[in-house]
């Protein structure tokens, strides 16, 4: 089913200030830089609950992020601009009704906190405890569970994949081996995702490019057990290529790298879909 979302660039800037929400939805994710911190006090709805997420994002590095919720955002803010260093963009959810509750935006930090530690995509340091639930009549817990789904998929479409994990029935699988590693991922349009306990090879080749930044990568998605590095979480790449790359410690064609259970390349799955 399609959906449709309105998204307004306050500044006319695709990565500046902007915010967007889903047509007959309550739900309004506000995407506020850091260095504009400003636009606070032009939006009454930002003076109310919510539930937020601080984000810092480094390409070499696995990405950082803060969730947490308040009763009021624009004051909370202060306190984070002063005191945390890491985070370049907020992303804040609110009703469009302007009806949240303490206890709503509690419970929707416990959510939050909870799928982002399984999915494991960000560092979550500074949120080391998932608190506890509050108690909300159940009619309420529904509608904040309807809105938490909402906060997903609003973040997932400004490209923030916190909250997104594998659901295996749903992908269709592919395979490489060779110096070590035993890798399976699938395609989709966020890129190649290589999935938590794959075995990656433990060194590259000479000719290698990025090593540096592959050791870097190992050390935040995998464990070493034995000599053998192990994926502790899904990662998704840019492409195939990269995937494979990372994978295997060598230049490769990941189109033609990867294969599924009855040996067709990734090209030939992806790359012919298209009737001549």
């Amino acid at each position: 089913m399609g959906k449709t979302i309105t998204t307004y660039l306050i500044d006319g800037d695709p990565k500046g200030t902007q915010y967007s929400f889903i047509s007959n939805k309550i739900c309004q994710i506000f995407v506020i830089p850091r260095s504009n911190l400003e636009y606070l006090n032009e939006q009454e709805k930002l003076h109310k609950p919510a539930f937020y997420i601080l984000i810092g994002e480094d390409e070499a590095t696995k990405p950082q992020a803060y969730i947490g919720e308040t009763e009021n955002f624009k004051e909370r803010i202060k306190d984070h601009d002063y005191k945390k260093t890491f985070w370049q963009k907020a992303l804040v959810f609110v009703s469009k009704d302007e009806d949240m509750t303490k206890a709503d935006v509690q419970y929707l930090e416990y959510r939050a906190i909870t799928d982002a530690k399984k999915a494991n995509t960000f560092v979550l340091n500074e949120n080391k405890q998932v608190p506890k639930a509050p108690n909300l009549p159940e009619h309420q817990r529904d509608a904040m569970d309807e809105f938490f789904e909402d906060i997903k998929f609003l973040a997932s479409f400004i490209g923030c994949n916190i909250f997104e994990f594998f659901q295996p029935k749903e992908e269709h699988l592919f395979y490489t081996k060779g110096r070590g590693c035993d890798a399976k991922g699938f395609y989709n349009s966020s890129g190649f995702t290589v999935l938590k306990g794959s075995t990656i090879a433990h060194n590259c080749t000479q000719s290698f490019q990025w090593k540096e930044k592959r050791e870097k990568m190992l050390k935040e998605y995998a464990t070493l057990d034995n000599g053998i590095w192990i994926m502790l979480s899904d990662k998704t790449f840019s492409s195939p290529s990269t995937a494979a790359m990372f994978c295997l410690g060598r230049a490769t064609n990941g189109w033609i790298e990867w294969k599924d259970k009855e040996g067709n390349t990734l090209d030939s799955v992806y790359r012919t879909q298209l009737e001549d």
